[in-house]
């Protein structure tokens, strides 16, 4: 059972090499009870083998981390009573039904979809018309949603989440981690990694992940309250052009693609005005900047560059 003053995870120092690459390199931070705590980061940060770690598929070659109290290594089995892990990849069988899904699923945890069947109620409510159906035949959000009570059918105290929504459409997404947070209102400590900024905003906190390593630790405001340099959009017909030249222009500290427009992070010199005029003159008479205001990608960033 988790002791009332436990942390849900605690890490310290965790590390996990393959030959020469280190993917977790010394990783430590704690996940609270009933916090929804967020990896961002991008492909091959880290984020899949910090979670095959913490749900003890994987050994790690240095450090040490506990789930719900117990530790990873000495006692695997009884993490994976009480922890649900949804992979990256679509992991249910697809020539079951998804009614045959969840029924394996919970006979593998010793239990019955009856008896848990109001935690993943709210969930499954959504699917059920479809319960006969194979999952391999189910659209992304109803596959997504299947996995989703797959891991709660044992009604787990922590849940591992490896970017659930990728690929997804936008209004899935949106119903997912509306899921998300009635699950932690019922006590469910999630640790959730996702490659959407939106998304991010929704976590209590996140944790900023590149190379193995973590670059930052703080709620979503907080992340972005560390950007303290005026940072500016910049737009026109020819993109690539007015990156190359934005970065050869005076007061321009940094200048990189960020959606349909280029960022410029830049110093005490820079002068839009003056900006402008000079992009007109190396041919660029449609260029447009205004003053934004950084957001998380942003402050990822920054970070990137100053590691």
């Amino acid at each position: 059972m988790l002791m009332a003053a436990q942390n849900a995870i605690e890490i310290q120092g965790l590390t996990k090499r393959y030959g020469s690459l280190t993917a977790v390199d010394h990783i430590s931070f704690v996940v609270e009870r009933g916090e929804l705590f967020g990896l961002i980061g991008p492909d091959g940060a880290g984020k899949t083998t910090l979670f095959r770690l913490l749900a003890t598929l994987l050994n790690p070659d240095e450090g040490t981390a506990t789930v719900a109290g117990y530790d990873i290594t000495k006692q695997y089995k009884k993490i994976r009573e009480c922890v649900g892990y949804m992979p990256g990849r679509f992991s249910l069988y697809p020539d079951l039904s998804v009614a045959e899904n969840l029924d394996f699923f919970a006979a593998l945890f010793g239990v019955s979809v009856k008896e848990n069947y109001d935690l993943v109620a709210p969930i499954y409510r959504q699917i059920e018309p479809f319960r006969k159906r194979r999952a391999g035949k189910l659209s992304g959000g109803m596959k997504q949603k299947l996995a989703l009570c797959c891991a709660l059918i044992h009604r787990p105290t922590v849940l591992f989440l490896d970017e659930p929504t990728t690929g997804v459409d936008a209004v899935s997404r949106g119903e997912f981690w509306d899921m998300l947070s009635d699950l932690k209102q019922k006590g469910i400590s999630i640790l959730v990694s996702t490659p959407y900024m939106d998304e991010a905003c929704r976590c209590d906190r996140i944790a900023l992940v590149n190379g193995g390593k973590i670059l930052g630790i703080d709620t979503p405001d907080g992340i972005v309250q560390r950007f303290d340099e005026p940072l500016y959009a910049l737009s026109g017909n020819d993109m690539y052009g007015l990156l190359v030249e934005a970065r050869r222009a005076r007061g321009v500290k940094e200048c990189y693609p960020f959606g349909a427009t280029h960022h410029l992070v830049v110093g005490a010199d820079f002068e839009t005005s003056s900006f402008i005029d000079y992009l007109k003159r190396q041919g660029f008479p449609d260029a447009s900047v205004h003053r934004v205001q950084a957001g998380i990608e942003d402050v990822f960033m920054k970070l990137m560059q100053h590691e």
